[in-house]
């Protein structure tokens, strides 16, 4: 059965005089009602005055005119991302969030050409024994497709608001490591440059004084090798799509691997070992390693750390890094 929609003008109808003005204002509960879709309802004989089929989106509405529209049927909703049985790991759990150490390689949330086997496909199977009615885990933050590490999970959507909130604010820590190319002018600094997107790849990242998002990246040295090779301890003060590998860059301190914003500097490396652990590494070699920050819910502070994974720990091994991580 088509649904209608019936209602009479108004004197504010009235003052508009046209048809389809007065449809659009009346309609303005239903998603994606528009000027050009009630025009084409009105075209296609969807809408009768006063049991007469309206011929123009132009005519008068009278006052107390009749009006009724046949609703076309609502376009099918694409079904949600399905639940799938997959290994996570888990850093911290409680009743209403946990911490998942993410792999390099793995997708975080669905997308057109990447449907299944991502992050969010494992947690909603993990969530079926405590997720309520419209509810669903939900991920506090994201990282890129190769960057491994921590991420948070709330179990509920007031609690991802908190999170949110709290994950903002000043006192909050979110640190990761970086293994770049290039040696640092001093022990610690600070990179304060906006961030937008490459007008030429929108993909990309570029970074300027004057234009895009502000953005701020704490970093600090945690060893040194030849090469030259730097282990960085960096901290976001600001979320930016691409802000640490872009920032980095910008310095001088390319990421080792990294795809877009890196350089092949491991030809540089005089160290044949260190030089083929550079070039083979598959992915840029950046991890989510620390969370810091005051819990939401039962406002006790909550510090988790995720462990190097198995490839940048070899690489830190490989180029003479690894006691920085300690």
């Amino acid at each position: 059965m088509t649904p209608t929609r019936t209602f009479r003008a108004d004197r504010g109808d009235v003052r508009t005089r046209r048809l389809d003005l007065a449809l659009v204002r009346h309609l303005n509960d239903l998603p994606d009602v528009s000027r050009a879709r009630v025009q084409a309802w009105i075209e296609a004989g969807q809408v009768r005055v006063n049991g007469v089929a309206a011929s123009r989106p132009a005519a008068r509405v009278g006052l107390d005119d009749s009006v009724e529209v046949a609703l076309p049927p609502p376009k099918p909703q694409p079904p949600g991302p399905a639940a799938e049985e997959r290994a996570l790991s888990i850093l911290y759990e409680d009743e209403h969030l946990l911490a998942v150490d993410k792999p390099a390689g793995i997708i975080v949330h669905p997308t057109r050409g990447h449907p299944e086997g991502t992050l969010l496909n494992a947690l909603l199977w993990r969530a079926r024994e405590w997720v309520g009615e419209g509810e669903r885990p939900s991920l506090v933050s994201r990282l890129d497709r190769e960057t491994s590490g921590l991420l948070l999970v709330a179990k509920t959507q007031a609690v991802h608001g908190g999170l949110a909130r709290t994950l903002r604010g000043p006192n909050a820590r979110k640190e990761y490591l970086a293994v770049v190319y290039g040696r640092t002018p001093a022990a610690k600094g600070r990179v304060e440059l906006k961030i937008l997107c490459d007008p030429e790849d929108r993909t990309r990242r570029i970074t300027s004084k004057d234009e895009g998002q502000a953005s701020v990246t704490l970093w600090e040295r945690l060893a040194e090798a030849d090469g030259p090779l730097t282990l960085l301890r960096c901290r976001l003060m600001t979320g930016r799509t691409h802000q640490i590998r872009v920032h980095l860059e910008s310095q001088g301190l390319p990421i080792v691997g990294d795809p877009v914003y890196g350089e092949p500097r491991w030809k540089g490396i005089a160290d044949a070992d260190r030089a083929a652990a550079c070039r083979d590494f598959p992915r840029q070699a950046l991890h989510a390693w620390h969370l810091a920050f005051v819990h939401p819910v039962t406002r006790q502070p909550l510090e988790i750390f995720a462990p190097p994974p198995a490839d940048l720990q070899g690489l830190l091994d490989a180029t003479g890094l690894a006691g920085g991580a300690a």
